[in-house]
């Protein structure tokens, strides 16, 4: 990636999560990288392309997140575990304002458009990493619980820059552990 791209991601992901995707504009983002008009559409050839980079880049944070749970070789319910904590931190840090995710679907609500198809990209993923993580777990229906999972994290990412975020957090690990205790109908797997 060249320095000028690298600014104009960097400058473009810092305006976006802080201010709203539509509230910012390109000669923002380009003063802010210190590039030309030029360089920036040559980088993105367009306001569109530059904020489904900025969500490429963000979901590629959160697939490392995952991978990095993954691979910490815990036993299937500690990496699922270890995915809610990663939420939960992630809803302290300072700066949060949000889901990127969500707060781009609210913006671009029509979903042909190529911002909400990132959104929804990502989305997919996520449930399907989730739903995939859960029959690790042993789960024998992995799809109601992973659906929920999201929905949590969903709401974690909502009220997380609402208030404390904090008892935010311990509430979303709380529920987390709600659906590993009684996943398969109330049992525990044998």
């Amino acid at each position: 990636m060249s320095e000028a791209r690298s600014r104009l991601l960097r400058s473009a992901t810092e305006l976006f999560y802080s201010e709203g995707l539509h509230s910012v504009g390109v000669d923002k983002v380009i003063a802010t990288a210190r590039v030309t008009r030029a360089t920036m559409y040559r980088h993105f050839p367009s306001k569109d392309d530059l904020v489904v980079a900025y969500l490429t880049q963000a979901d590629q944070a959160v697939r490392s997140q995952v991978e990095a749970a993954r691979s910490s070789g815990g036993d299937p319910e500690e990496v699922i575990r270890a995915v809610g904590r990663t939420i939960a931190e992630d809803i302290q840090r300072p700066g949060f304002r949000g889901c990127a995710f969500l707060n781009a679907a609210a913006e671009y609500p029509d979903p042909a458009h190529p911002v909400h198809q990132a959104v929804q990209r990502q989305r997919q993923w996520f449930l399907d990493t989730v739903t995939e993580l859960f029959a690790d777990a042993g789960e024998r229906d992995p799809g109601p619980a992973a659906r929920h999972f999201v929905m949590l994290r969903d709401g974690a990412m909502a009220a997380g820059c609402l208030s404390d975020p904090k008892p935010i957090g311990e509430t979303l690990q709380r529920g987390i552990d709600g659906l590993l205790r009684f996943r398969n109908g109330g049992r525990q797997p044998a």
